[in-house]
């Protein structure tokens, strides 16, 4: 400043002009000077700094580069350079340097805010970043700078101690866990999450409460992120996962198989002893020949031991049309290229009701992805409808209203055939 005023006096200006146009200059030349460092650390070092980092054989720099922490600490120059110069203002010069400290300290806590997010991106590069997530513990940390920057931004304007401020944040601890509570709650549920591998990223689980049947796509501090099979996305609440009841499916989908059960509901009227044009109809059926063949032999060994009358079907051992069925359908699946072979695999009776008897599959598919396990089972089932007449049965299903349409015809036809006896008679 006094340079300057020297350099004006020595022009000729006037005395009561010389503090305003030097001040007016040297404003302007610290503006120029901020401007002109600003543009060659962003335009030239940081150039200078992306080529490098673009041209190395390392990956955690780029995520340096993507989330533009370069750019933010460019910042501090002109910065650094106000604050150099405000010894040139002795009115000004504490509350220049005041603020400059202050915008300072918020770039500061800006940058530090941002390598968080590049450690949390480089991460995610890892494959334990799926079973040990920690996005929440990363926005724990920067609430915590957040509120650090905030008390010493505000000491530092006021020009007292952060310790005095945080004496006083103590009486406000109750409006903090309220303000806060979602959050404290999450952090809790994130550690529970994580140290009893609860969820994951890429897990399918399924919530109805909250409407949620798909895969984990993010966990965050508060919420866990839920794409839906129907491409829409649902946001649960971390805390929900603890205090609710979820179903995982990575239990399944680790195991390599997903589980079949369905039953088949046969009409019990259709349920008979088989006779002997029926056996050696079934007989012809590869997965059956031996069996039927040796089930013979062991019955009539048993009834002629026994010297049971066989002129009653009722009397001694037979088999019956639905136990061959059971046994060709396990037979079947058994044989059958979609089926894991090293799991569960059972036909059984459940107890019969309204709707006929039960013969349920209960078996695994050995591909755990959802078409391949749809396509094995609707192909099972496909068979097992156009089978079951081969062995007398009936698949039970309720009379719809075309079966109910020729109930007239059918009473007038058997009023008139009443008739045409009693006129015979």
């Amino acid at each position: 400043m006094v340079f300057i005023r020297n350099q004006l006096s020595s022009y000729g200006v006037e005395p009561p002009w010389l503090d305003p146009v030097a001040f007016i200059i040297l404003i302007t030349c610290i503006t120029l000077l901020c401007v002109i460092a600003n543009f060659i650390t962003k335009k030239v070092v940081i150039r200078f700094i992306t080529h490098i980092v673009s041209k190395n054989k390392y990956k955690w720099d780029d995520v340096l580069v993507e989330r533009k922490v370069f750019h933010k600490l460019s910042h501090f120059v002109p910065a650094i350079i106000i604050y150099y110069f405000a010894a040139s203002f002795p009115t000004y010069r504490t509350a220049i340097e005041t603020l400059a400290i202050t915008y300072i300290m918020i770039v500061a806590f800006s940058v530090m805010n941002r390598l968080l997010t590049v450690f949390n991106d480089i991460y995610q590069t890892y494959e334990i970043a799926k079973t040990k997530p920690i996005k929440g513990y990363i926005q724990v940390a920067k609430i915590t700078i957040i509120i650090i920057g905030t008390i010493l931004v505000i000491a530092n304007l006021l020009g007292e101690s952060p310790l005095i401020l945080l004496s006083g944040i103590g009486a406000l601890s109750a409006v903090f866990m309220l303000v806060f509570k979602d959050s404290l709650l999450g952090l809790v549920a994130g550690v529970q999450l994580s140290a009893n591998d609860m969820v994951r990223v890429g897990d399918w689980i399924e919530m109805p409460k909250y409407g949620a049947d798909g895969d984990v796509i993010d966990i965050s501090l508060n919420t866990v992120m839920v794409r839906n099979f129907d491409r829409t996305v649902t946001m649960i609440p971390s805390y929900a996962l603890i205090s609710d009841s979820f179903i995982n499916w990575r239990g399944m989908q680790e195991s390599g198989g997903r589980r079949i059960k369905r039953a088949l509901h046969i009409d019990t009227s259709s349920i008979a002893f088989c006779s002997k044009e029926l056996l050696d109809h079934l007989r012809e059926i590869h997965f059956l020949s031996d069996y039927i063949t040796e089930r013979e032999l062991e019955i009539e060994t048993y009834n002629t031991t026994k010297s049971i009358n066989r002129r009653n079907v009722v009397n001694g051992r037979a088999l019956t049309n639905i136990g061959v069925f059971r046994v060709y359908v396990h037979e079947y699946l058994k044989r059958h290229p979609g089926i894991h072979q090293e799991m569960t695999l059972m036909v059984r009776q459940l107890a019969p009701s309204e709707n006929g008897l039960p013969l349920e599959i209960y078996a695994f598919t050995n591909s755990t992805q959802w078409t391949i396990y749809e396509a094995v089972q609707a192909d099972i089932f496909d068979h097992l409808f156009a089978v079951a007449g081969q062995f007398g049965l009936r698949v039970f299903q309720n009379p719809a209203g075309s079966d109910f349409k020729w109930m007239p015809q059918r009473a007038t036809s058997e009023g008139d055939r009443y008739e045409l006896n009693e006129k015979s008679e």
